[in-house]
């Protein structure tokens, strides 16, 4: 059994997986699509971080593959349609490193208002400027927060604690933690608060979502966060609007294209502003979240492969059960009328027992999870696996 893990994984996802039985491939950078077909020859399970691509082309060329980790909390990079299509479950770690995105974001927001990175440049280059002009405490001031999802409603928590005033919007209906605000709009938010921080999804409409107009209707000398996603921010409007004095500074984690590599060049229209901070897609990486990351999706990983659990799969039905039995069969099938009825017949035609069954449906698929024994499994898998509706197929072995 073997397992590739890209873009600098943390050891303890080796370390579990290694324990398991896998025979482990670690790599620092990320792949494209030829790189990652090429190395993906055997390999059972995929880990990867936000710069792989996981594409049609690439599943298409891997069939093999039973399932993909998404070692960080978003999944955009994996076609999740073409994954479920292939019966190949994606994992994520959606509240692993939610903490430390939280913390730089507050640390961005005190460097900023105290523009404490123009003071240390100031330094650095030989130059005395003990001023308290354009320096201001967060306490008493106002956050305004789009998207309040597991980061930006910690976020509010915690900017709350410090003492601002916290406003948000998101396009679903979410519960306001402590003092929150809801706005209505995101033009009201915009209007409102002094500090905007980013925390929307990855998904494909959120392209270029935050450009001119939304910049114009920020209130002047306001301070802008984007965390979130590279491409959601027009970065030549936010240049614009640092240049001209609208937007008085900007701390920037993610861009529109990223390097592959540690050591490879990089270059941005907001490179050389000040008061504004770049950093290299950083907000999960500590020490701390790494390691919860490692641990969470690799664990995901091996319990799909010994058992056929899909919980916390991004794509797949969600079905679990406990060990303690010999035979598994694992079924991923076009949600339509009677699969189950057909499958439970074929299992009776075989003289095989049942001794027990879990079923989970998610759109246009379904997964059923069937612990069996009998004499005639093999040929019963068979049957199943010939059956029109089936995706895909798997049979395991469990320990008790």
């Amino acid at each position: 059994m073997k397992a590739l893990l890209l873009e600098n994984i943390h050891t303890d996802a080796v370390k579990i997986l290694e324990a398991r039985g896998f025979d482990v491939t670690l790599h620092s950078r990320a792949m494209d699509e030829d790189e990652l077909i090429d190395a993906l020859d055997g390999v059972a399970m995929l880990g990867i971080r936000s710069k792989t691509q996981v594409t049609e082309r690439v599943l298409a060329a891997r069939p093999g593959l039973e399932a993909i980790g998404a070692f960080c909390i978003g999944t955009n990079q994996i076609d999740l349609n073409a994954a479920a299509a292939r019966g190949i479950p994606a994992f994520n770690a959606p509240f692993s490193n939610t903490r430390s995105v939280v913390e730089l974001a507050i640390g961005e927001i005190i460097t900023m208002a105290r523009r404490l990175f123009d003071k240390s440049t100031a330094l650095h280059e030989g130059r005395w400027d003990k001023s308290a002009k354009g320096a201001h405490e967060v306490r008493g001031r106002s956050l305004g927060i789009i998207g309040y999802g597991n980061i930006g409603s910690q976020l509010s928590v915690v900017a709350e604690s410090l003492g601002m005033r916290v406003y948000f919007y998101d396009i679903v209906d979410k519960l306001a933690l402590g003092n929150a605000q809801r706005c209505s709009s995101l033009e009201e938010l915009l209007n409102t608060a002094e500090t905007i921080s980013l925390h929307v999804d990855g998904r494909p409409g959120n392209a270029g979502f935050f450009g001119a107009e939304q910049f114009a209707m920020m209130r002047r000398r306001s301070l802008f966060l984007n965390l979130a996603r590279g491409f959601v921010v027009d970065h030549d409007a936010l240049r614009d609007n640092l240049l001209s004095g609208h937007v008085a500074g900007a701390a920037v984690d993610v861009f529109p294209e990223e390097p592959k590599a540690n050591g490879d060049p990089f270059t941005s229209v907001l490179q050389g502003i000040p008061n504004v901070i770049l950093t290299p897609h950083i907000g999960g990486s500590t020490a701390e979240a790494q390691q919860d990351i490692g641990f969470f999706v690799a664990n995901k990983l091996v319990d799909f492969h010994e058992t056929g659990s899909t919980v916390m799969s991004v794509n797949l039905p969600q079905a679990n059960v406990d060990n303690g039995v010999t035979v598994r069969l694992l079924h991923l099938h076009h949600n339509v009328p009677g699969v189950l009825a057909r499958m439970n017949q074929a299992i009776a035609d075989h003289e095989v027992n049942i001794d027990r069954q879990t079923l989970a449906t998610h759109g246009e698929y379904g997964y059923v999870i069937t612990d069996v024994s009998g004499a005639r499994v093999d040929e019963l898998a068979e049957v199943l696996r010939d059956l029109p509706e089936t995706v895909r197929l798997r049979q395991v072995t469990t320990k008790g």
